[in-house]
């Protein structure tokens, strides 16, 4: 701060697919931080819906999912008040400059993402355009808001890469228009994995998979699941390479709690593991229910849940028109 003035806050935009069912794992990894940045940051968080279409997904999924979304990142803190909080499909303006940036994107760039190779050889039937084309998207939804910073995961950097590879395309060949976002991985973030195939990520799939424990799970569908949680032949409750269930569940424990996964191998070193992993299991719903009873109260009222995703887009909307408008004047477009 000099001269009195206020220091102005640096930008954060991130979004988040509304694809299957949320989960512990995408609550501890990234949804519970999204709350208290917007102390610190000026901060835009969207549901991510048209991203959700480069899969084949049923129409009525998808509505429930993304209102379902909406609801929840409110319920995990997420303050519409403090920050701007809206449906992607709501704001015309990531499709009208996703459509633009093409044209200073270049194929060979978008040929060598790795996600859209992975999620070709998953899914062959289904290789579309909107896949190839989704991390130009991306960048739309993040130059849009003028971003600084971009949380992400770390197979998200390539993306973020890009975005600014375009970026910087477009200001040379015409004037400084976007502010050069940077891609930051959230250190605090934990990688929880499967309680049945710790192996695996914690997936999100609306199934009903007894590895998953999903945020909006009941306490005793919560505690069944960590009691049947793998583990191995052993009893001893510490982090190793060769203990992949036990390790996951201490690194559950300690980003439930707080603590760190040396500090929970000391508070179970005397326990068996069916005494760990009810530890665990409570230590879940104890974080988890308060987040299901405030989403069941905003799932009441539909109504009220639209008001605050129409009152969002607005906001979103204002500020994506100034870049737009930029950008249509300076390609050379009659205004």
């Amino acid at each position: 701060m000099e001269n009195g003035q206020i220091e102005k806050k640096k930008r954060v935009f991130s979004a988040i697919k509304p694809t299957g069912n949320p989960t512990l794992g995408n609550y501890l990894g990234t949804m519970q931080y999204w709350g208290g940045m917007a102390d610190e940051y000026d901060c835009l968080f969207s549901v991510a819906d048209l991203h959700a279409i480069t899969v084949a997904i049923e129409p009525k999924d998808l509505r429930e999912n993304s209102k379902r979304l909406f609801a929840l990142l409110i319920a995990v803190g997420v303050d519409p008040e403090k920050c701007i909080l809206f449906m992607q499909s709501h704001v015309a303006a990531h499709s009208e400059l996703c459509w633009l940036l093409n044209n200073y994107t270049m194929f060979g760039e978008a040929r060598r993402m790795t996600q859209f190779k992975e999620k070709s050889e998953k899914a062959p039937e289904n290789v579309n355009v909107g896949l190839f084309d989704y991390p130009v998207l991306m960048a739309a939804d993040i130059l849009l808001y003028q971003a600084d910073i971009v949380p992400v995961g770390e197979d998200q950097l390539q993306h973020v890469e890009l975005c600014r590879n375009i970026a910087q395309r477009f200001n040379s060949r015409y004037s400084p228009t976007f502010v050069m976002p940077e891609g930051k991985v959230p250190k605090s973030g934990a990688r929880i994995y499967s309680l049945s195939d710790p192996t695996a990520k914690m997936g999100k799939s609306d199934g009903n998979d007894i590895g998953s424990v999903f945020i909006l799970d009941t306490p005793e569908v919560i505690m069944k699941k960590f009691k049947r949680a793998v583990t191995d032949s052993d009893t001893r409750v510490c982090a190793s390479p060769d203990k992949q269930g036990i390790t996951n569940l201490l690194t559950i424990y300690a980003a439930l709690t707080g603590g760190t996964v040396e500090s929970a191998e000391r508070e179970f070193e005397n326990s068996d593991y069916a005494a760990f992993k009810t530890r665990v299991g409570e230590a879940a719903v104890a974080r988890l229910e308060p987040v299901r009873t405030a989403y069941e109260r905003l799932r009441r009222n539909d109504a009220e849940l639209l008001d605050i995703m129409k009152s969002g887009a607005a906001k979103a909307e204002r500020l994506a028109r100034r870049t737009l408008e930029k950008v249509y004047k300076k390609i050379g477009f009659v205004r």
